[in-house]
């Protein structure tokens, strides 16, 4: 009997040197370093150059690489006004969807046919960097079309978490703002074969193109048991309210089998390594801004169902309510994510360009056996087929 492994649970596609889970360590490496050590250290350019090219910048590579990001942040008028043609209702996650499926036709035309619109691998460095570089504009206008306000200009002289800061809020961002969103962008930056990630590169292989792949990743993305996830956490923090609701949910809950998001992980099996970097810059953000009661309401939340269940938080726990202090709408979560893994995805893509092989998985059959249409009479092509030597698949 064919051994079946549903979701793909434990299944080795591919070769990959972007980045691992360290099963020594449970530690997440980008390129071989710690995420962690990258999140306390590194602006997050360097760590999409890291991700792109296999190493850290030098001054003058992360120079230039500020310099063609900082060129190309402006939101193009075609751009917005495919976005204004979308209900207001809608949510941003398609906006994100149908406007990098506009910036991938203008990238692409002219192009005689499709093989050609598959680009160097210089080319597509290049549109890896643009399309970095529109996210910021891209999540901000929807957080501020949604409010009814007019969109913010961007700063050349602010990096890039401050300026997607500056974009969304048209305010000056405080340094431990800037620091938290930075840390936040480089852990949701790589996760080896996510779902998306298996998307943008299931679609790379046909020999699509770069922008195809990351709508397709884009769509992925959005479910609640992949990127989602980080919007569905804030909407448990709601429902709770406050800490002395935690036990009287929970046993609510865990009594009706609800999945309670923000806990558990594929991967991580002794707790998510991303936690406590992220835990670091939630307890700053709840300094800075005064607001004793989230970091109470989270450690509740997280004592009683470790308690219970022994299963730790994800990234998505601690991630959700530093995004809601920093300011950001729930639904603008999941593009925040879409702004950090970019980077990820289209490191991937470029790695499945550069050896590629068609993924086509097969599939178990298990519908009704061979039966015909009645009334059908066969003809001469019918039995000539089946005389056919079978095709290796």
């Amino acid at each position: 009997m064919t051994d079946i492994r549903k979701g793909l649970v434990g299944v080795v596609a591919d070769e990959t040197a972007i980045s691992k889970v360290n099963p020594e360590t449970n530690s997440l490496l980008y390129r071989g370093y710690p995420v962690q050590q990258l999140a306390d250290t590194q602006p997050f350019e360097a760590v999409a150059h890291l991700l792109w090219h296999g190493e850290l910048p030098d001054d003058a590579e992360l120079a230039a690489l500020r310099a063609a990001e900082r060129a190309h942040r402006a939101l193009a008028p075609e751009v917005r006004a495919v976005i204004d043609a979308q209900p207001v209702s809608a949510h941003p996650m398609d906006e994100l969807r149908t406007a990098v499926s506009v910036l991938g036709a203008a990238a692409t035309a002219g192009t005689d046919n499709v093989l050609e619109a598959v680009g160097t691998p210089e080319q597509n460095v290049e549109r890896s960097v643009r399309l970095f570089a529109a996210l910021p504009a891209l999540v901000a206008y929807g957080q501020r079309r949604r409010r009814g306000l007019e969109p913010v200009e961007p700063r050349d002289d602010l990096d890039y978490p401050a300026n997607l800061l500056w974009m969304t809020f048209g305010e000056e961002p405080h340094g431990t703002v800037v620091d938290a969103l930075n840390r936040s962008l480089t852990l949701y930056a790589e996760h080896s074969f996510n779902a998306s990630t298996f998307t943008a590169r299931v679609i790379a292989s046909t020999l699509s193109d770069l922008y195809s792949a990351v709508v397709g990743a884009i769509g992925a993305l959005k479910g609640p048991l992949h990127g989602g996830a980080n919007e569905a956490v804030m909407h448990v923090f709601d429902e709770i309210g406050d800490a002395s609701r935690v036990g009287p949910w929970l046993d609510e809950a865990l009594a009706e089998k609800r999945k309670i998001m923000g806990f558990g992980h594929r991967v991580y099996k002794r707790g998510d390594s991303r936690v406590p970097t992220m835990k670091r810059a939630l307890d700053a953000l709840v300094e800075h801004y005064g607001r004793p009661e989230v970091a109470e309401l989270t450690e509740t939340l997280e004592r009683e169902f470790v308690d219970r269940k022994g299963i730790y938080p994800n990234l998505d726990y601690p991630s959700g309510p530093a995004y809601s202090l920093m300011g950001f709408d729930t639904v603008t979560f999941t593009p925040l994510f879409v702004a950090a893994r970019v980077t990820g995805w289209t490191a991937h893509i470029l790695e499945q360009q550069g050896s590629n092989a068609l993924i086509r998985p097969l599939s178990e059959y298990v519908g009704p056996e061979e039966r015909h249409v009645p009334g059908y009479t066969p003809d001469e092509t019918d039995d000539e087929l089946r005389s056919r030597p079978e095709e290796a698949s």
